[in-house]
């Protein structure tokens, strides 16, 4: 059983690490040490409702409307693109973007995590799909291969908050903040190019 777990939590940790429009957001959040909580929260609680969802067989229904999953596609890449431009426009201020900025509020950063996350097909792909594939593969270990993916997405975006937080004070130059912009710019645009041409 602690042999499933950890396959678990090591399947969703290789699959969630790369970077990514909701990782980003979460580095970003951090740095700026603002509405952290919730957003690790909101994706915390979104990872593991999708993994579950995955594990009891949503993926097939999924598999079997290929119409929504395109338009969750064309979406996203609207959303990514939108963002990714944001980014790439605050990267060429020329103050950058400092811990001294106007703070976003709490609703706004709660909205934002929750189309970052849900609006990724990439998400579904990772989560519903490929994870759920697999823990059913365990078959009567099933959920305890999920628990192990969910505690991996626990510690990932804890990590990541927390890391990003504690890197906050020497990051905080306006040079670092407008390469981090747009490293995070080209990144989105990068993303909603591969979402429309895979």
């Amino acid at each position: 059983m602690l042999t499933t777990a950890l396959a678990g939590t090591l399947t969703g940790l290789a699959l969630i690490v790369a970077i990514g429009a909701q990782n980003a957001f979460v580095m970003r959040q951090g740095l700026r040490r603002e509405h952290l909580l919730p957003v690790v929260l909101v994706c915390i609680a979104a990872d593991a409702a999708l993994i579950l969802l995955g594990t009891a067989g949503v993926g097939v229904v999924v598999t079997a409307h290929p119409d929504l999953v395109r338009v969750v596609t064309w979406l996203g890449a609207a959303y990514l693109v939108g963002y990714g431009l944001l980014a790439l426009r605050r990267a060429t201020r020329p103050q950058g973007l400092s811990i001294a900025d106007a703070p976003a509020s709490r609703g706004s950063v709660v909205l934002t995590t929750l189309a970052l996350t849900f609006l990724n097909p990439h998400v579904y792909l990772d989560t519903v799909l490929m994870l759920g594939s697999i823990a059913n593969g365990f078959g009567e270990q099933r959920w305890t291969f999920a628990g192990g993916a969910v505690v991996g997405s626990t510690l990932w975006f804890t990590g990541l908050a927390l890391g990003a937080r504690a890197l906050a004070g020497p990051l905080g130059r306006p040079r670092t903040w407008r390469a981090l912009d747009g490293i995070i710019g080209v990144t989105m645009l990068a993303l909603a190019v591969r979402l429309v041409t895979a």
